[in-house]
């Protein structure tokens, strides 16, 4: 696969001369953004794979839940339906997506979840319920420029930042970096958690932020317990277990499990897998299965995993919660008339 990369090298400038047009033409106003009533704010990232949307996403529920009827829009990647979709109790990771299951399972009594692969339309649509929400988060949408966001935070990870890669095929970027600038925030997420100042001024530099941007930096807070339907056990009673993973970059999830000093063996799967039949059936012969939320979301549905099936939740710990909370509740006080 790496080699095949390189091999399509030559293609890298008409990728990036065509997705450069392509900012341009909406930056001219020539192609154009709309604008929305409701405030809408848009988490995204420049490049293909996991740079921790979905706790940010889930941090700025828990900011903003108690003052504001929050909706997350989704495109609900790898689900059976089509589109326009307001989850409810009906709702499965098959008909909306595993992450935005995700955020219904665990935010169902206090927020609105939603799918739409046009996320204007996905707006309108909940601009038109008798519910309606006061603040709309986009989750993976930095691209989607047919949206004019209100606010943008832009996720780069410490390991693979944006500033260091190349568009695709042979880099990871969807796009070229300048797409940066658009950002309010930037958000340099999985840093380590001793992540000293010096190094902190080495990222901001080769950042180099606009006057209008703020830097973050982020790590994982992994919890003390892992979860099942219907119990919890802590993390350091695990024996011998089975890690199955369907996300874009298990290192950090693998180190941590390792720094504890747990034994197991790990089953990593392409992010947003599919588990086939084939898949149950070797799972169902494992004594105790840990795996990510996300893919909780997809594996619950199998009662021969649910006595058996664990899922470690994880949250995000910013270097600086009070400057990020004030610039988010000032975007919506000022947009939302409050």
């Amino acid at each position: 696969m790496i080699f095949l990369r390189y091999i399509l090298y030559p293609i890298v400038p008409i990728y990036y001369l065509v997705t450069w047009l392509r900012n341009k033409l909406y930056d001219l106003g020539i192609k154009k953004s709309i604008s929305h009533k409701t405030p809408v704010i848009c988490v995204g990232n420049l490049s293909v794979g996991g740079t921790g949307k979905t706790p940010m996403i889930e941090y700025l529920i828990h900011l903003l839940k108690e003052d504001y009827l929050v909706a997350t829009l989704s495109r609900g990647y790898k689900r059976k339906t089509k589109g326009f979709q307001l989850a409810n109790k009906d709702a499965t990771a098959e008909s909306i997506g595993d992450e935005p299951f995700q955020f219904y399972n665990k935010f169902k009594k206090n927020i609105l979840v939603a799918v739409d692969g046009d996320r204007n339309n996905g707006i309108k649509q909940l601009q038109l319920i008798d519910n309606l929400p006061e603040v709309i988060l986009l989750d993976d949408a930095f691209q989607h420029r047919k949206v004019k966001a209100g606010f943008n935070i832009l996720l780069t990870t410490y390991s693979n930042p944006y500033f260091k890669d190349i568009v695709l095929p042979t880099g990871n970027l969807r796009e070229p970096r300048s797409g940066s600038k658009r950002a309010n925030i930037i958000m340099v997420t999985k840093c380590p958690k001793d992540l000293s100042d010096a190094e902190k001024n080495t990222i901001l530099q080769k950042i180099n932020p606009e006057t209008n941007q703020h830097v973050f930096f982020s790590s994982i807070s992994y919890s003390n317990s892992v979860i099942s339907s219907n119990t919890n056990k802590p993390i350091d009673d695990l024996n011998d277990f089975t890690l199955v993973t369907g996300i874009a970059n298990a290192f950090p999830l693998v180190s941590f499990l390792k720094e504890k000093g747990l034994k197991f063996d790990h089953l990593n799967f392409k992010d947003h897998h599919e588990f086939s039949e084939q898949d149950i059936l070797e799972l169902n012969k494992r004594d105790l299965i840990v795996t990510t939320e996300k893919d909780f979301m997809r594996l619950k549905q199998y009662k021969s995993l649910r006595d058996k099936l664990f899922y470690l939740p994880i949250s995000i710990v910013i270097n600086d919660e009070v400057k990020i909370n004030k610039l988010i509740i000032d975007f919506l006080m000022h947009n939302a008339g409050l």
